[in-house]
Formats: C-alpha cells, structure tokens, sequence
C-alpha cells in the first residue's frame, strides 16, 4: 500500500494539483502530462523493489540503475514524443493454496513500464484521493485494512449492522470493462495524454512461455496501476452510487466497507438489506461485472438479546480474512469479535510447514530468521483484539513443526523436548500478542 504523499516528496506542480482537487471535488484537469517529468521519473523508479523479478526483457533495478540519469532522460523523451510503447507481460502463474492444482495468474512488466506505472498512479492517486469515499481503504495513502476491520466493530457496537450482505465479484479485475473504465477516468481527467498512457497500460500482451495472446478485457493483475483503476472503477460503480442513490431510498440506517472488490454492506433493517440484494447485482451486471451467488448471502447479525445467557450470535460472515460473529465480553456484555478465518489458518500453517520441509538443512540460524519472518507477518494482521486464541494456535504451531523438522534432519542429532526448549531460549519464537487494536472502546 503506497505510504501518503507529503508536500515534501510532491513537486510544486503537483502540490497545486492536489490543493485544486481537495479545494472542487468536481473540478477537471486537462494539463496533468507535464507532471511526469524526470524527478517523477527518478521517484517511481527509487520506489520499484530491489529484488522483484524482471519482465520479458530481463532487466532488472541494478542493471538499470547502473546508468540511471541517461535512462530517465531517454524514458521521459519517449513519453513526450509519444514514442514509449508498453512491452508485453511476462505471464507467471502461482500456486493457490487453498485450491490444491490451481494457479493465479499475475502479469509482470518490465521495469521500465513498471516505473511509467508508479508515475502515472502518483499523479492520478492526488487528483482522486480527495473524491474517493470514506467506505474505501485499499491502495490508499494513509488506510489500512485493520481501518476497515475498525469501522466494521465500530458499526455493529452502534447497531448499524444488524443485518450484513456478504457479496463477492467474480475475477474482478479480469471482468472490468474497459471502455467505461476509460469513460469514468475522463470525467475527471480529460487531459489526453494521460488516458492515452493509461490506455497503453490497459492494451498489452501476455507472454505465457511461447504464446503471445492479447487480453480485451480486465486489467493486469500485478500491475501497480490496477489497484488505483480497480478502484477508480467501484467508486462508480458501487461507492458513489450506494451513497448517493441508495442509501437516501432506505429507511434505515446502512454503511458499505469496502476493500478493493472485497466489500460488505451492513443494515439496520432486514427491508432494506432484501431491496439491495435484488438491485445489487443488476448494477454490477450494468458494468460487466457479476456476483458469485454461492458466496453471496444475506446473514443476521443483530446483538442477541440480555436474556439470552449462553451460545453466540444468529449469524456470522468473513471480511478480510476474517470470522465475524457475537459473543459475551468478560464483562458480560454482547460484543462483536473476529477471528482468523479457518481456511487462512490452514492455509498459513500447511505454507510454513513446507517452507521448514525445504530448508531444514539449512543453518539454523536461517531456519529462525525464515520462521521467525513469516509468523512475525501473520501475527501482525491477525494480531488484533479477541483473535489471541488463534494467534497463539499458529506460534503453537511453528513451535512444533520447526522441532519436527530439525529432527528429520539427520537420525544422529534428535532434539528432544529438552534439547528444543534450550535450542529456543537462543533462538526464540514471536510471542502471540495483540498488534493492533481494532476495538474503539474495550467493554
């Protein structure tokens, strides 16, 4: 997630760029070209990552910084003569752990598109962020997703969920329409030279091994460009016309969270919730877009009653990577909490275990760090109020597993429990512990 712009990494032009769009949130910018000059150049690349993997060219951020400056200056020719041109994808495909033989397809550019991109979204990020609704907090500056996961505890304590769509967009960004993407990027930047960059971005081929193929639709998944455009595009099609259009027809109150294509919408009455249902995929389908109707459901979630003493909550739901449901604080009180979805735990445990399979002849102080790095990053996402049962499952875990390994390592060095114990005192495990706070008042 890009970190928030400050007036000391913009350039002058694009401070006043981004004071006009927060002063009219209706206001268009024909002149924004200008802006992707050398130092935006140089920024973009200084922002690329040291060791992702090259496109179909190979070259990578330390061949091309060898000579960095004659580079840009050629870069940024090309892109005032309309000279640059947007080089295939190099087409990788990843394993999804959670659909054993299936992969993701991701799309990789070369790194010099890779920096076209990142100045394109630094540009566009100022003239949108303004205008982009509260609902949403993926590939913002400054939100996060334990913000949504916030304002989530938040609405249900103020029972403003009590009912709850779950809803799912099939492969999102493979469906979005790009022709209305464009149409909707026009009515706030018409500047042509900008949307024709962005539409080079948009019209690329896939290299897959030997087979070259052109993709008419959807944008490419690895792009740093999608996630702005994603959400450029459900701004339109689902923020602002939930606020503006809906949420006035409903007699109750009602608050859509949304993360990327990752959204729910909460109600307060059951009314309201079946009326968007009906409406909700016609307006996605509007868009080319459609709901998965397996993983589209209306579920309860109304604050059980003080009567009712044991058990849990009428319903629960997943955002985020995580279980949502009712239960008694230590106080007594219904509160609402969260826990780490099963099958992300599962899916967690069955990675690190084959991540200590494949290098358990590695040095042991490698071994730790690799461990120590992956539960560390699970911990830090799922270590938030109420979830420590789950947290302290997967340390559990990886206390085990990490024993199991080194012993499979030779059949003369076993590590007993004693041994083990005395191996962690030098290298320890991360302790399972709240990370962040996601509750706006402890009950």
């Amino acid at each position: 997630m890009p970190g928030a712009q400050t007036s000391e990494s913009m350039s002058p032009g694009l401070m006043k760029v981004a004071e006009r769009a927060r002063r009219d949130s209706q206001a268009q910018f024909n002149s924004l070209a200008h802006l992707i000059d050398v130092s935006a150049l140089r920024r973009a690349y200084h922002a690329q990552k040291a060791k992702a993997a090259p496109g179909i060219d190979g070259v990578t951020k330390e061949q091309y910084g060898q000579d960095l400056e004659a580079n840009l200056e050629d870069l940024h020719t090309r892109l005032r003569t309309m000279r640059w041109r947007h080089q295939p994808l190099l087409r990788q495909h990843i394993p999804k752990d959670d659909k054993p033989g299936q992969t993701r397809p991701i799309g990789i550019s070369c790194l010099e598109d890779k920096i076209v991109q990142k100045a394109i979204t630094e540009v566009l990020t100022v003239v949108y962020e303004p205008v982009f609704r509260d609902c949403s907090y993926a590939y913002r500056p400054g939100r996060r997703p334990h913000d949504a996961l916030r304002a989530l505890d938040r609405a249900a304590m103020q029972q403003e969920m009590q009912w709850v769509l779950e809803a799912d967009i099939r492969s999102f960004f493979d469906q979005l329409d790009r022709k209305q993407l464009m149409a909707f990027l026009r009515e706030r930047v018409p500047d042509g030279s900008i949307t024709r960059l962005v539409g080079k971005c948009l019209h690329v081929g896939v290299l897959d091994g030997e087979e070259f193929t052109m993709l008419e639709e959807g944008t490419a998944q690895g792009s740093c460009l999608s996630p702005l455009l994603g959400n450029l595009y459900l701004h339109y099609v689902l923020d602002a016309w939930f606020e503006n259009e809906i949420k006035s027809l409903l007699q109750g109150s009602a608050k859509l969270l949304r993360f990327a294509d990752d959204f729910i919408i909460g109600f307060e009455r059951r009314e309201d919730a079946e009326r968007v249902m009906k409406v909700l995929g016609k307006r996605l389908a509007k868009y080319g877009l459609t709901l998965q109707p397996e993983k589209t459901r209306l579920v309860p979630f109304m604050r059980p009653s003080r009567s009712q003493t044991s058990g849990k909550g009428p319903g629960t739901f997943t955002f985020l990577g995580m279980t949502w449901y009712w239960c008694r604080s230590r106080k007594g009180n219904w509160v609402p909490r969260c826990r780490t979805r099963h099958d992300r735990l599962r899916r967690f445990v069955r990675r690190l275990h084959r991540w200590c399979k494949k290098h358990r002849h590695e040095p042991v102080a490698d071994q730790h760090a690799g461990i120590v790095r992956r539960v560390s990053g699970h911990i830090n996402y799922y270590g938030v109020n109420g979830n420590g049962h789950c947290v302290r499952r997967v340390v559990s875990e990886a206390r085990r597993m990490w024993r199991y390994w080194l012993n499979r390592r030779s059949q003369r060095s076993r590590f007993t429990w004693e041994r083990y114990e005395d191996l962690l005192k030098s290298f320890p495990l991360p302790r399972p512990t709240v990370k962040v706070s996601i509750w706006g008042q402890v009950p």
